[in-house]
């Protein structure tokens, strides 16, 4: 018999219980670097609660498993309730056993949202532009790499080995042989995307070795941060299976691209239900313009979420296909804020600074709070970049530390995204770079042990 929660359940996953005993259910979270957080219980125990229970401090937990100190006083930990979301609900078909996960929202204990989930961080945006009358549509681009299994962080990463025997090779963009030589992993990815009910829009080679672009169709901002949340899962499940891992780090290859999280925006008008960005007559309206602008004049307070690690900065290096400007410019490569050939219907904008290593509630919160600001202050942008962009002088932060004093001393970047977050956010992030100043790199071993 159908439990009645499962009934509100997408139907993928219906399907993939149908007439089958489903054992476990995942109640999961996202924490603030993006980790799924939470608890699993039997399906029958799942069936008889409405709400579960965790403590407030897995939002300043770093990524290294350190706790940072709460802006807000004392560390007591009480406990916020989950509520869940069928609406997410998804298989976990890489389990031996019939697992299902739902995505929780996450309250305090009045019934107020927590301010500092990321989920809700960009559930707050979102309502920001719904208060306008707007709705923002997003298309995602992920990027990642398959590298050899690493077991000595010591080592350096290495791509993995292909069906021919050789490891994956760079500067085969586009390359469908350099995809087959791992064609294993994609045909998991496409299977385990199928039982989940996601819509994959493209897979195609990237520049790195061993390095993937997934591209999901466009869509609400809040459901496609959810599939970003669960295909990373998916997609290292996949890798797992066939001796390799899947990595999402900026930066993980010396010598290599970075992989980024390109972000495409556009913004309908609820009453019309018409793109904004296009008038009538199909032209470029304002509000487009006045997005780009505000792209420009805020994102710079916006990369501590785009590029949260001291890895991320390694991708924000010249001749390395990351485009590290503010330049926009009609379908041109090498500029921050691309517009991409378009029809006026799907007239976008696309951000090509976030790195795939982003929390995806955060790195599409931090996007669209920079546009809706651009909307609302009505700016005008500089003029479009016709040539080449990578030449243009640095106007963003290029390290962690930088990034985070932008961000808090943004009036309007605490405002779209909430006081106490960006305090919560920036006391992890403190504590990991702290951390990171205290590990010797190989480099510093190599060049100054006995040379200074």
């Amino acid at each position: 018999m159908t439990p009645e929660w499962l009934k509100k359940a997408p139907q993928p996953a219906q399907d993939y219980v149908a007439d089958r005993r489903l054992d476990e259910v995942e109640c999961i979270v996202s924490d603030i670097a993006g980790v799924a957080r939470g608890k699993a219980m039997p399906a029958s125990k799942f069936a008889r609660q409405e709400k579960f229970y965790l403590p407030n401090s897995i939002f300043l937990q770093t990524i290294t498993g350190e706790w940072a100190d709460n802006p807000a006083g004392a560390f007591t930990e009480p406990d916020m309730v989950l509520a869940p979301d069928y609406s997410t609900t998804s298989a976990a078909p890489w389990t031996a056993d019939y697992t299902l996960q739902v995505i929780h929202d996450v309250f305090d204990q009045n019934g107020d949202p927590v301010p500092v989930a990321p989920r809700n961080v960009l559930k707050r945006v979102v309502g920001l532009f719904d208060e306008q009358g707007w709705t923002p549509v997003v298309a995602p681009e992920m990027e990642f790499f398959l590298v050899a299994r690493n077991t000595d962080p010591n080592q350096p990463i290495i791509p993995p080995m292909g069906r021919t025997g050789r490891r994956a090779a760079a500067k085969q963009a586009y390359s469908l042989s350099a995809v087959d030589e791992y064609g294993k992993v994609i045909d998991d990815i496409y299977d385990f995307a199928e039982a989940q009910g996601f819509e994959i829009d493209g897979i195609l080679q990237e520049g790195g070795a061993g390095q993937i672009e997934i591209n999901l169709a466009h869509g609400d901002p809040v459901k496609l941060a959810d599939e970003i949340f669960y295909f990373k899962r998916l997609i290292r499940e996949a890798a797992l299976r066939h001796d390799c891992y899947a990595t999402f780090m900026a930066k993980p290859i010396e010598g290599e691209p970075g992989s980024a999280m390109h972000i495409h925006h556009s913004v309908i008008d609820n009453r019309t239900g018409q793109n904004i960005f296009s008038d009538e007559r199909g032209r470029e309206a304002p509000p487009f313009l006045n997005f780009i602008a505000g792209m420009q004049a805020h994102l710079p307070a916006a990369i501590a979420l785009l590029a949260p690690y001291v890895n991320s900065y390694r991708r924000y290096i010249p001749d390395f296909a990351a485009p590290i400007n503010l330049e926009w410019g009609r379908d041109n490569r090498t500029t921050g804020l691309r517009v991409p050939i378009s029809g006026p219907e799907a007239r976008r904008v696309e951000n090509r600074l976030a790195g795939m290593d982003c929390n995806p509630y955060l790195g599409l919160a931090a996007s669209l709070a920079c546009g809706y600001l651009g909307l609302t202050e009505k700016r005008d942008p500089r003029p479009e970049c016709i040539g080449d962009a990578y030449i243009s002088e640095d106007e963003l932060p290029l390290t962690l530390g930088d990034a985070l004093d932008l961000m808090v001393d943004s009036d309007p970047m605490r405002m779209v995204l909430g006081e106490e977050f960006v305090a919560v956010y920036e006391a992890v992030k403190r504590n990991e770079y702290k951390e990171f100043l205290q590990v010797i790199s190989p480099w510093e071993r190599e060049h100054l042990l006995l040379n200074v």
